[in-house]
């Protein structure tokens, strides 16, 4: 079974790093944030279209390392549809995985990002990881402000 999962998880980050899905601006996003990770070098910018409370769209723009680009671009895959609530949650759920600080998560619940989870056995890659939902933390919050991973 972990060998299938770790399997999985290298053709979803090659398959997302190749071909990042919405890797585009959105010229009248509702919120931008910038977000960096110093250690690996990761960039981004991560637009958002609201209406009302649902993420109507979600995009990105930047560089990064495999793991980065992946994780981003399944985000911003997974949360256009979802309320604010959701991806808060969401965000919550995903930095539990992806962390460690929670053993039983219910990695179906989790869909394509549960390939992800591999991430905590390798605490430099974390950080990697974790940069996109860092940064639309900061955008559901409305915070203008760029995020850091340190």
């Amino acid at each position: 079974m972990f060998d299938d999962l770790r399997e999985l998880y290298q053709e979803v980050i090659f398959d997302h790093n190749r071909n990042p899905r919405n890797f585009r601006i959105i010229e009248q996003a509702d919120r931008t944030v910038e977000g960096f990770n110093p250690l690996c070098g990761d960039r981004l910018t991560l637009y958002l279209t609201l209406t009302g409370d649902v993420i109507t769209d979600a995009s990105f723009q930047g560089s990064g390392c495999a793991i980065s680009t992946a994780s981003v671009s399944l985000m911003t895959d997974i949360v256009k549809g979802k309320t604010i609530t959701d991806a808060e949650r969401l965000f919550k759920q995903f930095h539990e995985m992806t962390t460690g600080k929670e053993e039983h998560i219910n990695l179906e619940a989790l869909g394509k990002l549960a390939v992800l989870a591999g991430v905590r056995e390798y605490p430099a890659r974390v950080k990697c990881a974790t940069l996109a939902w860092h940064t639309l933390d900061a955008a559901l919050k409305n915070e203008a402000q760029a995020i850091s991973t340190e």
